[in-house]
């Protein structure tokens, strides 16, 4: 049994000093509409220790440490340390962690992605086009051809549903 627990329940004061997620984003959007940069929230958490994870991103450009600065200031502002203890992170969203927003997905049409979907399937391509239910991937690979003796590229252009992607990624290149 944990420390903050008693027969599967948490104390009253566990309770009391546990941060509420809904006020974390409500300062957050608060600051967000104040900026009008096309910021968003991608992620959000809290753990059970009161550690606030908050990474940004932006529909157009990227997240700079002003944006962040900003953020974090109007939540230190208005929560009160002697009530809550907590530590804070803002940041922004990094090109090495997997989308988790629609918006991530718009912001980078054209690039070339991995993407995993639940039934383990994994495709590599260029991202063509995003929906409210789907993104379209244009895939180039390399096929055996019967008539020519030889390998030929093929491309094939996939439309994968939001609902069945288990994970995907930007390919980062540095050509």
């Amino acid at each position: 049994m944990n420390e903050c627990s008693e027969r599967g329940r948490k104390s009253p004061l566990l309770l009391q000093q546990m941060l509420e997620k809904k006020l974390i984003l409500e300062l957050i959007d608060e600051r967000i509409a104040e900026l009008d940069n096309g910021l968003y929230v991608v992620e959000l958490t809290i753990s059970s220790s009161n550690v606030i994870n908050v990474e940004l991103d932006k529909i157009k450009g990227g997240v700079s440490v002003n944006d962040c600065v900003s953020v974090s200031r109007n939540i230190e502002h208005n929560l009160d340390r002697e009530k809550q203890d907590f530590e804070l992170h803002v940041s922004s969203a990094g090109l090495d962690k997997p989308i988790r927003h629609i918006n991530q997905y718009s912001k980078n049409i054209g690039r070339s992605f991995k993407v995993v979907m639940n039934s383990g399937l994994k495709y590599e391509g260029e991202l063509m086009k995003v929906t409210d239910t789907s993104i379209v991937v244009k895939q180039i690979s390399m096929q055996s051809s019967e008539e020519k003796k030889r390998k030929i590229q093929v491309e094939e252009i996939l439309e994968l549903p939001l609902t069945e992607i288990k994970e995907s990624k930007i390919v980062i290149s540095f050509k």
